[in-house]
């Protein structure tokens, strides 16, 4: 079963200063099936960060569709998540209140769920014990697995990651529960 379908998906930039397009996308067409993982890899400026936008619903394609179970996409949806480049944390909200973050605009998870949740995959990502901490109070690689955390408890269908590690030190590996299957509200 096709569950992101991508198809014929075409960008362009305008340069201001130089006055030409520059095309980063062209005619891009892929389908993702459901439950498979997929990698797109490729050089700097090459529309990775452009696709995921597109797909994510924040960045409008010039022509093509983007479809997630069958249902086009024309903009940003509770049905995904991003786990951006940058942590792009909420500097006001504890680590707690920027996983919770997600669900709350979701508004499908009461409150007890939303503690469960968050206390869950804050401690996943070997974040437990640092729940109440601020983003200023977080190294980088700390603040980015926030970020994931966040991005995991909102319980997406499609889980976009734009270069999500790349601010990571390796962790231990931490014995964690799987998470019981969500009935979803």
């Amino acid at each position: 079963m096709v569950k992101l379908e991508i198809d014929h998906v075409s960008k362009r930039y305008w340069l201001e200063r130089d006055a030409r397009e520059v095309p980063v996308l062209i005619d891009v067409t892929l389908s993702v099936a459901d439950g498979e993982f997929l990698a797109i890899v490729g050089p700097s400026g090459c529309g990775k960060t452009s696709l995921l936008n597109i797909v994510a619903g924040l960045l409008p394609c010039e022509q093509g569709s983007v479809k997630i179970d069958g249902r086009k996409v024309d903009g940003p949806g509770i049905d995904r998540a991003v786990v951006f480049q940058q942590s792009s944390l909420l500097p006001w909200r504890t680590v707690a209140g920027n996983v919770r973050y997600g669900m709350e605009l979701q508004r499908r998870f009461d409150k007890a769920a939303m503690d469960e949740r968050a206390g869950y995959f804050t401690k996943l990502v070997g974040l437990g014990g640092f729940e109440r901490h601020y983003p200023s109070e977080l190294s980088g690689g700390m603040q980015q697995r926030v970020n994931l955390a966040r991005a995991l408890a909102a319980d997406p269908v499609v889980l976009l990651m734009d270069e999500p590690f790349a601010a990571l030190s390796p962790i231990r590996s931490t014995r964690v529960s799987t998470w019981p299957t969500a009935s979803r509200c």
